[in-house]
This record gives C-alpha cells, sequence and structure tokens, in this order.
C-alpha cells in the first residue's frame, strides 16, 4: 500500500517537467516553421535560441510577441485545395 502513494507523488513531481518539455518543443517547431519575413521583434533563429535557453520566459515571449499574427480578415493565405483555387479552376 505504501508504493501507491509515492508512486503518485513520483507523477505529480515529473508531469510539470514533461509538460514544459512538450510546451518547448511545440514551441520551437512553431519558431522554424514561422516564415522569416513574418516573425516580430527579432530574428527568426534569434527566438529560436531564446525558446531553447529559457524555456519557460522564451517560450511565453514568443507566443505573446514574436511569432506571426494571423490575417485581420481571418482567410487562408493560399487555398487548402484545388478546386478552392481560382488560378487552378481557370486553367482548366
Amino acid at each position: 500500500m505504501s508504493s501507491r502513494p509515492a508512486t503518485l507523488v513520483g507523477v505529480v513531481r515529473v508531469l510539470p517537467i514533461l509538460v514544459l518539455i512538450g510546451l518547448t518543443i511545440f514551441s520551437l517547431v512553431s519558431v522554424a516553421q514561422s516564415a522569416p519575413g513574418e516573425v516580430r521583434r527579432l530574428p527568426r533563429w534569434l527566438w529560436f535560441v531564446v525558446v531553447l535557453v529559457l524555456p519557460l520566459i522564451g517560450m511565453v515571449c514568443w507566443w505573446l510577441f514574436g511569432r506571426p499574427l494571423s490575417d485581420s480578415d481571418g482567410q487562408p493565405s493560399r487555398p487548402m485545395a484545388p478546386d478552392d483555387d481560382p488560378d487552378f479552376l481557370r486553367h482548366l
């Protein structure tokens, strides 16, 4: 019976670390996939270094100040399928 509470304590200790690692990786992928000309405040490579060196602070700063803003009209920047592309349909 005593091993069950010890296991729960171990999970509670490790879970925040795993969440931080996962969110850091997610943020690094977001930085890497961003277009270099659309990143705000700092160059993309520097954002990558900031998120990698300062995981929690860098990640929060990236999502608040660095990531590219979405289009204001809410439309995707490129069509998702060929039948949504007017240029493609025009050449049929």
